[in-house]
């Protein structure tokens, strides 16, 4: 398309284990095309995919995947950050 750009779209995933199949326990929509706006947790009660896997099928790309590490003991009822977190994008054209 002549005098198209493109901007990228992220979506942050969190997800209850590694597997790209687990459900998404939280998330976070930033969109650099200006047409939708920020979306997180807490604002809507459905996450916009279900899982990873579902989002990929979707057509986003993963960027990042979580860094596994050795569950801490004494530590498993203590609150901390998500653990699980999958960073994806999508690049949507805009005219320019």
């Amino acid at each position: 398309m002549a005098g198209s750009q493109q901007r990228q779209q992220l979506l942050f995933l969190y997800l209850g284990n590694s597997n790209l199949e687990a459900a998404v326990v939280g998330w976070s929509f930033y969109d650099g095309t200006g047409k939708k706006k920020f979306e997180a947790a807490g604002e809507a009660q459905e996450p916009p995919y279900k899982s990873v896997l579902d989002a990929m099928l979707d057509g986003w790309r993963v960027l990042q995947v979580p860094t596994l590490r050795a569950p801490q003991v004494g530590r498993e009822y203590q609150v901390d950050y998500l653990d699980f977190e999958f960073v994806l994008e999508k690049l949507e054209a805009i005219d320019g």
